[in-house]
């Protein structure tokens, strides 16, 4: 509850509200309200203030409240509070050319931990952006002191192997030439599939629940659920041989390209940690670009 807008207040009522305990000193308030950091600190300063945290979207449901941040921005916490953090970084971009699919973020869900009092810097990772060559790997995400790994981008017919990251990205096959999947991130996701065959397309980008397919399907591995509902963090699925490109582990992700399509990699989804799909084997082709991360913090209403 959060203290009056106007009339008397005392020392006392600013420290029930923060949770403080005697002795007492307004100088340990500093940074909440409209204390400043240094110069003169008033009892007035502090109408209004509450000891809850802001930052992000913020949302009430289901006996939780949440901040979600689609962007980096800052999150601050005047009082010591146990929180759950959900954390996906930007997936990784498929290849351009006979190309394996993009791994997942590094996805976190790091359950129920204390977090100190403090103002934080959340940083939402971008997707690796899709195109000709290899696949680029998406950006770290990171909050309240943990950070998860971008995914790695897919190889593609000149560069085989897949990029390692939080999901490792799928490799490449060409003129003969098999390449290796990626490795991914322990606790965060899982390697990219390779390759087996001459010209047999890309294999599939790690997701956050499996590894990626190697080129005999293309599928790019599954993503994970947070919150029960909601998925996130899926593989991209690679290029097609001389046939379909390979699905995606999650709607998170994108498609791989494939015979008589468009050939390109399908882009991933926004806020979801998805990797690119891998383009197919036509010229001009791009890979399709990662999805951007997301951080989800909750705690009880």
């Amino acid at each position: 509850m959060a203290l009056q807008s106007s009339g008397q207040i005392t020392l006392k009522n600013i420290a029930d509200e923060f949770g403080d305990s005697a002795p007492h000193a307004l100088s340990e308030f500093r940074g909440l309200g409209s204390i400043p950091a240094s110069g003169e600190a008033k009892i007035s300063q502090m109408y209004g203030a509450a000891a809850v945290p802001s930052g992000g979207t913020e949302t009430d449901s289901g006996g939780y409240h949440y901040h979600t941040f689609y962007s980096s921005a800052s999150f601050s916490v005047p009082v010591a509070k146990t929180m759950e953090v959900f954390i996906a970084a930007g997936g990784g971009a498929g290849g351009g050319k006979r190309a394996g699919g993009g791994g997942a973020g590094g996805f976190r869900n790091l359950g129920s931990i204390s977090v100190s009092s403090g103002t934080y810097s959340i940083v939402v990772g971008a997707g690796g952006s899709g195109g000709g060559g290899a696949g680029a790997n998406g950006s770290n995400s990171s909050a309240v002191g943990y950070s998860a790994t971008g995914g790695g981008g897919g190889g593609y017919a000149y560069d085989n192997n897949g990029r390692s990251g939080g999901s490792g990205g799928g490799g490449s096959s060409s003129d003969g030439t098999n390449g290796s999947g990626g490795s991914g991130t322990s606790g965060q996701g899982n390697n990219g599939g390779g390759t087996s065959g001459y010209n047999a397309g890309g294999g599939g980008g790690g997701g956050a629940g499996s590894a990626g397919a190697s080129s005999s399907s293309h599928t790019g591995g599954s993503g994970s659920s947070y919150l029960g509902t909601t998925y996130c963090a899926g593989g991209g699925g690679g290029s097609g041989g001389t046939g379909s490109g390979g699905l995606a582990g999650h709607s998170s992700a994108g498609d791989g390209g494939y015979v008589n399509g468009s050939g390109n990699g399908e882009n991933a989804a926004a806020n979801r940690g998805g990797g690119g799909g891998g383009g197919y084997d036509q010229i001009g082709i791009s890979g399709g670009s990662g999805g951007s991360g997301i951080v989800i913090i909750r705690y009880a209403a």
